[in-house]
């Protein structure tokens, strides 16, 4: 049981926190800290450096870093990329709510380790697990809610992913960073975006990332109202998916992508234009999910709920967004959440 204020006094502490009259104490710091997905920083006001800066004339602390960067080794770096599999497989299960402080000072390392770090081969490996981890930090606090936070890692991960001469990195971040956009009510802009994404992977791309940039296109252009590039843009991705069960790109590990999660995305862009195929893939996409997959399902019950409220099926509707709400609180995700109220005020 949580030992908190009553309604009545919660109230005013809000107020005094939001006009600064009020510090938060670590108490509720506690309780706010996973439930708006922040950090401490952004939560406390606290702006200072995560690390302490080198004094004047400090050659030798700074001689001792550059040092120590030198000695991060490729296994070094498997870690931090190990590290940050582990919090993809968390945030798969369970939310990014819960893993905001610890993805902050996953990046916080990785940074420091880039800044310090001289020669190419070094900075290489360093900046090409910080664009990972970078672009899943994005993701994460697009989720909660924390759009701006979104915006600065999508930032850093493609100035990483260019550090590391990885253009896959480079353009998965970019189109992810579309999402942005579209979420701020810029769809066509967010088209434009993940275009440019798909230039940006060029011949360089895998062909599972390829077909993710499409699909990412055809559901953009859904939201912008651009029906005829949307299917073009499903044929496109359909066409260069490999064949086979396997989802997990071994070249960009961030891309789950097979035939049954195109069918969910193709059910996903259909339903947004109101098209009647919409159910058939959804439900194919539905069977075919990972069970751990759970803010994934999540957004695919909205999907199923916005296709039934095209065909005026209100009970179906009802049913999915109700799964879908109990998928989002127990991820907490934001997002999601706002879609579903959103859904359900068209009942």
């Amino acid at each position: 049981m949580l030992d908190v204020a009553s309604t009545a006094s919660l109230r005013v502490y809000v107020s005094e926190w939001e006009n600064g009259r009020r510090q938060i104490s670590e108490r509720y710091a506690h309780i706010l800290r996973p439930l708006l997905g922040v950090t401490d920083a952004e939560l406390l006001g606290d702006q200072e450096a995560s690390s302490q800066p080198i004094a004047a004339g400090g050659y030798d602390e700074l001689m001792n870093r550059i040092d120590s960067a030198r000695s991060v080794s490729l296994s070094m770096v498997k870690t931090f990329m190990d590290q940050t599999e582990l919090f993809r497989t968390v945030d798969r299960q369970m939310g990014a709510a819960s893993l905001v402080d610890q993805m902050t000072g996953h990046l916080a390392t990785l940074e420091d380790a880039l800044t310090f770090a001289v020669l190419p081969e070094t900075r290489r490996p360093v900046a090409r697990a910080l664009a990972g981890a970078a672009t899943l930090a994005a993701w994460q606090a697009l989720d909660a809610g924390a759009v701006e936070r979104a915006w600065r890692s999508y930032e850093l991960g493609k100035r990483a992913a260019q550090e590391a001469e990885e253009p896959m990195y480079l353009a998965h971040a970019t189109a992810e960073q579309a999402y942005v956009l579209n979420d701020g009510g810029r769809p066509e802009m967010a088209v434009q975006l993940v275009r440019e994404a798909q230039r940006l992977g060029g011949k360089q791309a895998s062909p599972r990332l390829r077909a993710w940039l499409y699909a990412a296109e055809a559901e953009l252009c859904a939201k912008a109202g651009m029906p005829d590039d949307c299917r073009h843009a499903l044929d496109r991705a359909m066409a260069c998916l490999p064949q086979g069960p396997e989802a997990r790109d071994p070249d960009m590990l961030s891309i789950f992508l097979n035939s049954g999660h195109l069918a969910r995305w193709r059910g996903n862009a259909l339903a947004l234009l109101g098209d009647d195929d919409a159910l058939d893939s959804l439900y194919a996409g539905l069977e075919a999910t990972d069970p751990t997959f759970i803010r994934a399902t999540s957004g695919l019950r909205c999907d199923l709920a916005q296709a039934h409220l095209a065909r005026g099926e209100i009970g179906q509707a009802q049913e999915h967004l109700r799964q879908a709400r109990l998928m989002a609180n127990r991820t907490g995700s934001v997002r999601h959440r706002r879609r579903i109220e959103q859904l359900t005020q068209r009942l």
